[in-house]
């Protein structure tokens, strides 16, 4: 019988002393602390859950988030914090917020912030510093953390002074919204948190007052000259990219497509925004698309080491790009035309401007392209179905991939987190609506899928959470399930465990051959599904594929019976591999 673990007990509060009733005399009476006027801060921007772990230095953040409503996520593990804060922004489209203490409660939020960096999320980091009156006397977990931050946030600054704690937090804020979306940093004494001051001396922008809309239209002729290129376009295919979703341009995207006879490619975020099935969602024929088209629309990507810095698009198409950041564009290859601004606000433009000028000769060769591409993507697919289906032992991962596709629902949000699991998935898992596919995106870090799975619930209690782990990347934050299991957002974790970090493992094999190949890459044997059991749910082991499809049915259902995660161990093939992972694109 599995172990149960009792919910979190907090111990009663002390009786309240000569000091609190002094300090709550002292905030009824205008004065407020510097920590208070964080709080108040994040809640004229619409914040109302942050992540952290606990500190010194920022505890009266905490307290003045308590007078604020704002909810309060404490986790094992900073890393997970940052990945929770960013997670939260995707599934929200709002800001995210981790709170860490100094020194190393900094540089453990170091990889999730990075995430978010190369993910264009917008993610406010707040850190403890020791006082200002300690200032280069060595105190505790004394470090420069603006000066290590700056290179991977958009704002990186401290504040000097009580009164400008409200103003300056809301400048980071600004910067995480300015262009792309990105993290910023703020650091801020403990003395500057601590100190208490007249509110009138506290410079509070206005909630609502202190920015404008981001969703600019960008020139407005090229508007023009993009809507006359795809109304003449007889072979046009779009992707969609990451910003598409975070900026919430996702209906404005799919009525492009759909009124203008588009076939419309997806990585990243945008994976989902049609569903399975749709006449216009295509994912088997990416190259076959680029290479052959004569229009390319690329919306809210980069062209880097996944679109091969541009190379892999046809030499004699028109190319298009739309981004949020103007150094983003033109940048690795040269392109027809460029337009920086919102995605949705510039897509819903040009077809506005498109629709009275539709070219029928154009829109039946762009029917017709659309059928041929669909049997290319059908004999695709009956490529895969071997694998798919696949009956070998150990478990070949693709029928992982397959089974977890099957058995998603209408409102599953899916989490991949490793590497060849996000790859192989990826050629798989087809999430049902908008806002369902969740990766690590650019930075390929691995421990996202238990933030993000935390929050994922917190912003949807009413959709189910799947994380489909790698063994590697499961082990390095998966203790954050006890988190996620005390705040009421179970979710269903499964592991592809073959036992080692596979993908590195290749390469070394590829190189160095079976002698030196399997070095720094191998880890044990381990039956995780018991770990889920120490902490009060559900777990199950699986060797036989025949067995995967009821043992994620059990999973879903002792989820919402228990309310604590489940883990459903999968031993995988080892000796199976991505095809990008044999062909190293990763590193092209």
């Amino acid at each position: 019988m599995a172990a149960v673990i009792s919910e979190s007990k907090v111990a009663p509060a002390s009786s309240t002393t000569a000091d609190d009733t002094l300090k709550r005399k002292s905030r009824d009476a205008g004065v407020v602390s510097g920590g208070h006027l964080v709080a108040r801060a994040l809640k004229n921007e619409g914040v109302d859950t942050i992540f952290t772990l606990c500190g010194g230095h920022i505890i009266d953040i905490y307290d003045g988030c308590i007078d604020e409503g704002i909810r309060i996520i404490d986790v094992r593990h900073e890393q997970v914090a940052a990945h929770a804060a960013d997670g939260y922004a995707r599934q929200t489209g709002k800001l995210g917020v981790v709170v860490t203490t100094a020194g190393p409660g900094c540089t453990n939020a170091v990889t999730g912030i990075a995430t978010a960096f190369r993910s264009e999320s917008p993610v406010l980091h707040i850190g403890g510093q020791g006082g200002i009156t300690q200032h280069m006397m060595g105190s505790l977990q004394d470090l420069p953390h603006t000066e290590m931050m700056r290179p991977i946030t958009k704002f990186s600054e401290g504040v000097r002074s009580t009164e400008r704690v409200a103003d300056m937090v809301s400048m980071a804020i600004r910067a995480c919204f300015a262009g792309a979306p990105g993290p910023a940093y703020l650091e801020i004494p403990r003395d500057v948190l601590d100190r208490e001051i007249e509110i009138s001396k506290a410079v509070i922008p206005a909630a609502g007052q202190y920015r404008a809309s981001v969703r600019s239209l960008g020139d407005v002729a090229d508007i023009e000259k993009l809507a006359d290129i795809l109304v003449q376009a007889e072979r046009p295919v779009v992707l969609y990219g990451g910003q598409v979703w975070s900026s919430r341009g996702h209906k404005e995207a799919i009525d492009l497509v759909r009124g203008l006879d588009i076939p419309a490619y997806f990585n990243s975020a945008s994976r989902g925004l049609l569903p399975p099935g749709d006449p216009h969602h295509f994912d088997r024929t990416r190259r076959e698309g680029f290479d052959k088209a004569d229009v390319i629309l690329i919306v809210g990507t980069p062209f880097d080491f996944r679109m091969g810095y541009g190379k892999r698009l046809g030499l004699n198409a028109k190319v298009i790009q739309i981004d949020q950041d103007y150094r983003t564009v033109g940048k690795n290859r040269d392109i027809t035309l460029g337009l920086v601004g919102d995605p949705g606000a510039i897509l819903g433009a040009v077809l506005q401007a498109a629709s009275g000028r539709i070219n029928k000769t154009a829109q039946e060769k762009r029917r017709a392209w659309m059928k041929q591409l669909q049997q290319q993507e059908a004999i695709a697919t009956e490529k895969l179905m071997p694998l798919f289906k696949s009956n070998s032992s150990p478990i070949h991962p693709y029928r992982v991939a397959y089974e977890i596709n099957e058995f998603l629902n209408d409102d599953t949000i899916y989490i991949g987190d490793g590497g060849d699991v996000v790859t192989i998935s990826a050629q798989a898992v087809r999430p049902r609506n908008p806002g369902q596919w969740m990766d690590p995106g650019a930075l390929g870090s691995l421990g996202v899928g238990t933030g993000f799975a935390i929050a994922a619930g917190l912003a949807n209690p009413e959709k189910e959470v799947m994380c489909y782990y790698g063994d590697g990347a499961f082990s390095m934050t998966s203790f954050d399930m006890e988190t996620a299991n005390r705040f009421g957002v179970p979710y269903i974790a499964v592991i592809g465990n073959n036992s080692a970090m596979n993908q590195i493992r290749y390469g070394q094999l590829a190189k160095y051959g079976e002698e030196r190949g399997n070095v720094g890459n191998l880890l044990s044997d381990i039956p995780y599904g018991k770990f889920a059991e120490m902490l009060g749910g559900h777990g199950e082991e699986v060797r036989d594929p025949a067995q995967i499809a009821g043992a994620l049915q059990r999973a879903r259902e002792a989820v919402r019976k228990t309310r604590r995660c489940a883990v459903v161990n999968i031993w995988v093939d080892p000796a199976v591999y991505a095809p990008g992972t044999m062909a190293q694109t990763m590193y092209k």
